[in-house]
């Protein structure tokens, strides 16, 4: 859909996916396919290595110069991307968040490397059921970051999120795509299927020696790790990517569907989408 807009208003997309980033990442993470790229132009997209250094504070700073860049040449801007945080970030800005505090994160470490991540997710059900609901349960460096601003500030995480928004330079038309939750659910069980067809198992053992890393703790890559360490059987990590993928989704739905400015459409309703945009923006 994004592509169909971006030719259409012949603009160009910035990705607000999280792990789409990363050039290693090729697979795992449905990245537009090279044959996509090429039909319009996209902003990062395999921009990093999963070496490198990348938070949620880098994207806000680069999107924006993205974003400012292609206003340089057209109208409008296309953002694309299910990372609820990071399209949040784009929009209202990032919140005044405590200051890292090294003793209570060296602790919450320590607890993922003792007890896993089922304790970091425990622990933060008990102290913010609400971010819980909405966050990325497989991504330890996140439920960290939460935990540490609720244990350190004493409030909860998504209490101090919902701060003042900044101002942006620039309207913003807000469009979610939607269909059966069932139809959903098939697409991704299918997806799934398609990626291990298309070398999924052989990219996650390349990354294997890497799995440490902050980029790698993501559904698709975490489950063949632990199969790669005969943890488990890879059907049994097949349909944990599936599950786990679906689980990922609902929270997306919940993230967005609070969002009063999203205008929601069917996946085939590209000619309302564009007469919609087009209304605001006179083109």
């Amino acid at each position: 859909m994004a592509i169909v807009l971006a030719k259409h208003f012949k603009t160009e997309i910035v990705s607000a996916d999280s792990r789409q980033f990363f050039n290693e990442m090729g697979i795992g993470t449905a990245k537009p396919s090279a044959s996509q790229l090429l039909e319009s132009k996209h902003h990062l997209v395999n921009s990093f290595s999963i070496h490198d250094e990348y938070n949620a504070g880098c994207f806000e700073k680069d999107s924006l110069e993205c974003l400012l860049k292609i206003y340089s040449t057209n109208d409008l801007a296309i953002l694309c991307g299910g990372s609820g945080l990071y399209v949040d970030l784009v929009c209202n800005g990032s919140d005044e968040l405590p200051l890292r505090n090294p003793a209570v994160r060296d602790e919450l470490t320590t607890l993922h490397k003792t007890s896993g991540i089922v304790a970091l997710q425990k622990k933060l059900k008990e102290l913010d059921p609400e971010f819980f609901s909405q966050i990325d349960l497989n991504n330890p460096h996140r439920l960290i970051r939460a935990l540490e601003v609720c244990i350190s500030s004493g409030k909860k995480y998504s209490e101090l999120r919902e701060g003042k928004k900044s101002k942006r330079p620039f309207k913003i038309i807000k469009i979610g795509l939607e269909d059966d939750r069932e139809k959903v659910y098939e697409r991704i069980n299918t997806r799934v299927e398609e990626m291990m067809k298309n070398g999924l198992l052989e990219e996650a053992k390349s990354l294997f020696e890497f799995r440490h890393l902050n980029a790698m703790q993501t559904v698709g890559y975490t489950e063949l790790f632990n199969f790669i360490e005969g943890r488990i059987s890879l059907q049994e990590a097949v349909d944990q990517i599936k599950q786990h993928t679906r689980n990922y989704a609902k929270r997306q739905w919940t993230w967005f569907k609070k969002d009063r400015e999203m205008r929601w459409f069917k996946p085939e309703q590209s000619e309302a989408i564009i007469e919609y945009i087009s209304s605001y923006t006179g083109t």
